[in-house]
């Protein structure tokens, strides 16, 4: 495939993120827990199209209900209650979903709206019992800088999860009823991204400051990309279903190419809403969804936001660029510390013996390397104190530190006895005694022989220094 020259292209996109959140779900107070078991009961249910505030009916869900489907919802007693089916009016929203979804309007430059008015979104592919989805404007006008450019944030809002679906086929779906409910951030940027590799920058930079704010939920399907594009001569086509941000560029590059051919061929494309397959290739979905699917929510109240009590947040990124300037450690063991949710600086004050460099890289790295050589896990967090503390102490050498983990790992109860540490008179004897009968030895083996007769007693960087000091 020969490279695409974006702006002779005349490429626009933008690019929708939605994440869920943890704790209850938007409009009830069942838990936000996503089952996958065997339900507890089933119910069947037929949707139609409704008309927007305008008075039309939207394109996108006419064409769902000419499908004529019936839909087939799985429930459980203990986390399925009557608002997910549509059997009872919603409950006051989630004030703790609301205050995240300002917090991070606040973080994207939003203007945050003087009221909120929920409003219901037609969708009609099974995926509400309701046949809508209730969705809000929290913020608009926002940016967020990526490089060197800003990308102008349209808006940021808070709506319900969608179901899960379970199972497709031609006259019916059966969908699962636990993420139904579940609050849903939404951000969607203007069409200033130039380029496939800026619209994953872009999602990158929003995914990381979403899980800033502690709230959101993690692992596959907890966040989602959508991507909308057109080219000179094309049609705007959104793409969903971007599970990993990674693959956006390969994606949006086949969407390019695929309006391309059909420009060389001399047809016209059409505006339609295309899913990203797991090949990197689009398929069709449905007609391009307009505004003539919204109308106003009658259950619920308009909101009236107390901007006031939203706290700010420092963003990952923010607090990675901290520890690497306060305690002069690399940026990628600064960005897992903060990832991981490490209280480092209370390690950093409580062992001020101990480097920095040192702490971070036994939390971060030690329980990688021990899996990686002995293929064996180990919870280093259940350990550090006890031996942070005695490396602090000099009781035991800070080279003993892995050793000991490594002996943990393997299930053995480790004999800090056996790794007291030697002193400086007696390491340099020993090396003296060394150099003086294997004097042909170079450094390198010598420092081999060292480390096999005090592993985890030394550490390496003195008996280094002794090393040079006395082989001539």
């Amino acid at each position: 495939m020969a490279a695409l020259n974006y702006d002779e292209l005349g490429l626009k996109c933008g690019i929708e993120i939605h994440q869920q959140l943890e704790g209850k779900k938007l409009f009830c107070d069942c838990l936000t827990e996503i089952r996958k078991d065997n339900p507890d009961f089933k119910i069947v249910r037929r949707l139609r199209a409704s008309a927007g505030e305008i008075g039309r009916v939207d394109q996108a869900a006419l064409y769902e209900q000419k499908k004529q489907k019936y839909f087939i919802y799985q429930g459980y007693n203990d986390i399925t209650c009557d608002v997910e089916l549509d059997e009872e009016p919603p409950h006051p929203i989630n004030q703790e979903a609301l205050k995240t979804t300002l917090q991070v309007a606040k973080m994207l430059n939003c203007m945050i709206v003087d009221e909120i008015q929920v409003m219901r979104k037609t969708v009609i592919d099974g995926s509400n019992t309701s046949g809508f989805q209730r969705t809000m404007l929290i913020g608009m006008n926002g940016f967020v800088k990526v490089g060197n450019r800003k990308i102008r944030i349209e808006s940021v809002c808070l709506e319900e999860e969608a179901c899960q679906i379970i199972k497709r086929t031609k006259e019916y779906d059966i969908y699962n009823l636990s993420r139904l409910g579940i609050p849903l951030i939404e951000i969607a940027t203007s069409a200033d991204i130039k380029t496939p590799e800026e619209a994953r920058e872009v999602a990158s930079k929003i995914g990381m400051i979403l899980r800033s704010t502690g709230a959101c939920k993690r692992g596959i399907g907890s966040i989602r990309q959508d991507v909308n594009l057109s080219i000179k001569g094309g049609a705007r086509v959104e793409i969903k279903g971007f599970q990993d941000y990674r693959s956006i560029p390969k994606i949006m590059n086949y969407e390019i190419e695929r309006q391309l051919k059909l420009i060389k061929q001399g047809k016209k494309p059409e505006e339609q809403v295309r899913k990203a397959e797991p090949d990197f290739t689009t398929s069709y979905l449905r007609p391009m969804p307009g505004m003539d699917r919204m109308y106003p929510e009658t259950d619920i109240p308009s909101i009236k936001p107390d901007v006031r009590e939203v706290r700010t947040v420092k963003t990952i990124e923010q607090r990675t660029k901290e520890l690497v300037k306060k305690h002069n450690i690399s940026n990628d063991l600064a960005s897992q510390l903060v990832k991981q949710e490490i209280d480092f600086k209370d390690y950093a004050n409580k062992y001020k013996n101990l480097k920095p460099k040192f702490i971070a890289d036994i939390l971060i790295n030690a329980p990688k390397e021990i899996k990686a050589r002995f293929n064996k896990e180990i919870n280093v967090f259940e350990y550090a104190d006890e031996l942070f503390s005695r490396a602090d102490s000099e009781i035991i050498p800070i080279s003993a530190v892995f050793e000991i983990l490594t002996e943990i790992a393997h299930g053995k109860k480790p004999d800090y006895e056996k790794y007291k540490g030697v002193s400086d008179e007696e390491l340099e004897k020993e090396i003296t005694n060394l150099i003086k009968n294997n004097k042909d030895a170079p450094i390198k083996a010598l420092m081999g022989m060292v480390m096999a007769k005090y592993r985890g007693k030394i550490d390496g960087k003195k008996a280094i220094e002794f090393l040079k000091k006395h082989k001539k």
